[in-house]
């Protein structure tokens, strides 16, 4: 199988960064030293080689370094599929984040076609057990895996429905006023739900095919309302119409892919997610990103990048090492963080280990 894989990473005042180059050698990264020294700051540039705001969620602005606040820059070499890239992606202290590959200037898309990157990180812990928002944004960056372009098609949903928020609280009733926009909502929100569903079926499948120590999870998309999930253009159009008087008493459009939900029960117990044990929680999380990874070696032709932040805090030494052993069978690069090099112990030399002091770069240093 192919591989997919960051060859040389360069940070430029990336948050706590001032320079910092990454050699690697194609195996899985183990990073490790105390709370505070930029980790995870490094998973974080990795993740800004993929479409999007990055595994923090952050404004581009908060990624520069302080007190300089210069603007930043990641750049990469990239082998993808029997080729190499020069990636980079900059901010320049004014402006919208850019991108470039091999030199040239290209969209965020671009970056997703070139580069799989999939992620777990502390804050997902509480997935299952907060707000609706986080599940779908977990979804959606599942889908956008599978579909780059995924991102863009919500991006386009979400500036339509503003727009037909205002006018219902303006009270507009001409629906001609309306046609065009929800038009737009349709066409975008059904393709939001097709990728959503047709995401859902790979992971399923690939859990169906796992041999791993981790659970399984049975996933459903369900609407927050009990609603019906419309994956045709006409039928969400129509949903949107119907719903225009009852909207207008909300002040809100009330129906279609943002509401969504992604439901999860763990199948061996029959189990919502929501009342298993907090292992048992991180451990259904660590399986969907797995299969997410599973699927795509099979779609894409290469495993994903993985990044995994802190991944060893709520598993055992077991599980840790059925993590690590399921990686490498993947073929994948993955890029994980811990506090001490203990928790890599089960990867031996299967893995290239990097200690970070202080964020500074003379504090990353390769280990043997």
């Amino acid at each position: 199988m192919a591989h997919l894989a960051v060859r040389q990473l360069t940070l430029s005042h990336f948050r706590s960064h001032k320079r910092a180059v990454i050699e690697t050698d194609g195996r899985p990264i183990a990073i490790y030293g105390p709370n505070g020294a930029g980790k995870t700051n490094i998973l974080e540039a990795i993740s800004m080689l993929s479409p999007g705001r990055g595994l923090r969620r952050a404004k581009t602005a908060e990624l520069a370094r302080v007190p300089e606040t210069v603007g930043w820059k990641v750049s990469a070499i990239l082998d993808s599929l029997g080729h190499s890239h020069e990636l980079e992606t900059s901010f320049m202290g004014e402006g919208s984040r850019s991108v470039s590959i091999d030199g040239k200037s290209a969209p965020q898309i671009a970056l997703g076609r070139l580069a799989r990157v999939v992620w777990l990180v502390p804050v997902m812990d509480r997935l299952w057990i907060e707000g609706a928002d986080g599940r779908r944004r977990f979804l959606d960056r599942l889908a956008m895996s599978f579909e780059p372009s995924h991102g863009e098609q919500t991006l386009i949903y979400e500036r339509a429905m503003r727009e037909r928020n205002r006018m219902l609280k303006d009270g507009i009733t001409d629906p001609s006023w309306y046609g065009a926009v929800e038009t737009q909502m349709a066409d975008a929100g059904a393709q939001i739900a097709q990728n959503r569903l047709q995401t859902i079926t790979r992971i399923s499948v690939a859990q169906d095919s796992a041999t791993t120590g981790f659970p399984a999870a049975k996933l459903t998309l369900v609407n927050g309302d009990n609603a019906q999930i419309f994956e045709t253009a006409n039928d969400l159009r129509d949903a949107f119409a119907d719903g225009r008087r009852r909207d207008m008493q909300a002040g809100r459009t009330l129906v279609g892919p943002h509401r969504d939900d992604l439901n999860a029960i763990y199948a061996a117990k029959d189990v919502p997610a929501a009342q298993c044990s907090t292992g048992e929680q991180k451990a259904l999380l660590v399986s969907l990103i797995l299969s997410n990874a599973r699927a795509l070696a099979q779609d894409f032709g290469a495993a994903p990048i993985i990044l995994l932040d802190e991944v060893g805090a709520h598993l055992d030494a077991d599980r840790r090492a059925a993590l690590y052993d399921e990686i490498c069978a993947l073929g994948a690069q993955a890029w994980m963080t811990g506090t001490g090099a203990e928790l890599f112990d089960s990867l031996g030399n299967r893995a290239k280990y990097l200690m970070v002091d202080d964020g500074a770069t003379s504090a990353i240093h390769p280990m043997p």
